[in-house]
């Protein structure tokens, strides 16, 4: 396996892989697909920001992607990210998420990030297990904040420090 920055040759399968999430799981809280255009639109503004995209290759093929952002707007949390992570469904389970998460690490702590926020919804035990082994303490729970598939959804807050003693990532995980 192969973590590395993605290109814009790349986003044919980060697409596929997004609308796959959304149209069949609650890790998006979205109903609609996004199109070839949206996807370049926010490629190109996560690299015009600096910010990466990173894509798990196995063999030349992408089966998962991981990026992030800034978590709210306004100036005093600018040294906080969110990060996404997402893997096509017949990878998932084979360590290509957590690799996709570690990789981010060091490039929020190079960018002077200090923590790093992931959002999941309550029903994904096994990404929340994921989070857990990689460091990241539930804060909090929002409830029903969400709707999707006819049904109310939770959504669990988490975060990691990326920088102090805390932020080590946990061993054996």
């Amino acid at each position: 396996m192969l973590i590395r920055d993605a290109t814009s040759a790349d986003l044919p399968a980060i697409l596929a892989i997004h609308n796959d999430v959304v149209i069949t799981t609650t890790a998006i809280y979205d109903q609609g697909v996004s199109t070839l255009a949206q996807r370049q639109a926010w490629f190109e503004e996560r690299r015009q920001q600096g910010l990466p995209v990173l894509v798990a290759d196995r063999e030349r093929e992408v089966v998962g992607f991981s990026s992030f952002g800034g978590w709210r707007s306004r100036w005093g949390y600018r040294f906080t990210v969110e990060h996404s992570v997402h893997v096509r469904a017949d990878r998932r389970g084979l360590g290509f998420g957590r690799a996709l998460i570690e990789a981010l690490f060091p490039r929020a702590a190079a960018l002077g990030m200090h923590v790093m926020i992931a959002h999941i919804d309550s029903a994904a035990s096994s990404s929340l297990r994921l989070h857990q082994k990689l460091g990241f303490e539930t804060v909090g729970t929002f409830h029903q904040v969400g709707h999707k598939f006819d049904r109310w959804l939770d959504l669990v807050a988490m975060q990691r420090r990326l920088s102090g003693p805390a932020a080590a990532v946990v061993a054996g995980g």
